[in-house]
């Protein structure tokens, strides 16, 4: 069964709790939501995740790099009495102001601190297709499936070539989460492109038609995989990006 996920940002709880709210008005294929955690807000991805229970299914992202490594997990308590046994553990980046403390601890370690301590959680692992080579990302993969993960959350992709490759490449007893996002402007486009190296085919184009029908045809890929999608609306209305889709 494909689950569908909203990838939602906490910015504040009030804004967080609308956007749930026009998520179940106008898309009621979606059963999953998952929520970046951010340092520059005050309310982090588990408690974002508490909101949308019981209605949704939730998966906190955990950065690694937050983990105190003598120090018990921070988010264990919320989500347990939240009922959420799923989580996206990804290494994280420094803030660019060093306003938070971050410890070396990257994705591999920290997948085996939640299966230690947390054996009943589910863990998902990251999949970046743009940040090294194929032989090298699918290297990553293994450590972090030999470390304890189940699965995997793409960073989004936008030609369905690039995925049907890389669904070659990820073992076959993994879950995975494919994602798409939306970019609607030039501006959305060059950071993508400069930041994340993120691979367009030559059709494409920066409007809601090409976004939506992009959308459409990964969730197909996803479905006649059995496998999951998850959507991040970025600068996009969520009913005017995929409602009718989802």
């Amino acid at each position: 069964m494909t689950r569908i996920s909203i990838e939602l940002v906490p910015r504040s709880r009030s804004g967080l709790r609308a956007e749930l709210e026009a998520v179940a008005a106008h898309l009621p294929g979606v059963d999953t939501v998952n929520v970046v955690d951010l340092t520059r807000y005050s309310t982090r991805s588990w408690q974002g995740c508490t909101l949308a229970r019981p209605r949704y299914r939730a998966i906190p992202h955990v950065r690694a790099v937050d983990l105190n490594p003598v120090e018990p997990l921070p988010m264990a308590e919320t989500l347990t009495a939240a009922g959420i046994d799923e989580v996206l553990v990804i290494t994280g980046d420094a803030p660019a102001d060093m306003s938070s403390r971050v410890y070396d601890v990257d994705a591999v370690r920290a997948i085996r601190r939640f299966r230690r301590e947390l054996p009943h959680v589910r863990v998902y692992a990251g999949l970046d297709p743009y940040r090294q080579s194929f032989a090298h990302e699918r290297d990553y993969l293994e450590r972090k499936l030999d470390a304890g993960a189940c699965g995997f959350f793409t960073q989004p992709f936008f030609d369905l070539r690039l995925m049907d490759a890389y669904a070659d490449l990820i073992p076959a007893e993994a879950e995975v989460w494919w994602g798409a996002t939306s970019v609607l402007t030039d501006a959305s486009l060059n950071y993508w492109r400069a930041r994340n190296h993120a691979v367009f085919p030559r059709a494409f184009q920066p409007t809601l038609d090409w976004n939506r029908t992009f959308a459409t045809q990964a969730l197909t890929f996803a479905r006649e995989r059995g496998q999951h999608m998850y959507f991040m609306p970025v600068k996009a209305d969520v009913r005017a990006y995929l409602e009718g889709i989802v």
